[in-house]
């Protein structure tokens, strides 16, 4: 449990970065629009800190730290995360900037950001995965008795 509540920490803290370096950034560039930045705030708060605290829940419930597949659902899912979050501010910074990308770069960006949420997609099957077999575990021991 204590490991999930570290992991929401660290998401809470990358989101709160992520909400100043908007504001600010933003501010400073006399930026008025819609920008990508505006959403690296809260998909760090949800995808990552909120999600890590109802993980945390589980794990108070269930062995969910001893499940094999929830420890690849640790490894896939945070690298999609960051990796999606990384990619609204590269997004978010030439929004702001005024920047005109070519269409590769474009395509790159979009891409990258594709396969970061694939990986969390893919972790939150996992993530449910895991949870069904720890459920299914536990019903098991209950009726054993």
């Amino acid at each position: 449990m204590k490991k999930s509540i570290n992991y929401a920490l660290c998401y809470a803290i990358l989101a709160m970065i992520g909400g100043v370096f908007y504001r600010e950034f933003t501010k400073f560039n006399d930026f008025e629009g819609i920008t990508a930045l505006g959403k690296v705030h809260t998909h760090f708060f949800a995808l990552g800190m909120i999600m890590y605290l109802i993980i945390a829940l589980f794990a108070r419930h269930y062995d969910l730290y001893g499940e094999r597949m929830f420890k690849v659902f640790r490894a896939i899912y945070n690298v999609g995360v960051p990796l999606t979050g990384i990619m609204l501010v590269v997004r978010g910074v030439f929004d702001v900037l005024g920047t005109e990308l070519s269409k590769g770069a474009n395509a790159a960006i979009s891409g990258i950001a594709g396969i970061g949420h694939i990986l969390v997609g893919v972790g939150i099957v996992l993530l449910l995965i895991s949870l069904k077999k720890c459920a299914d575990t536990s019903d098991k021991e209950k009726t054993a008795v």
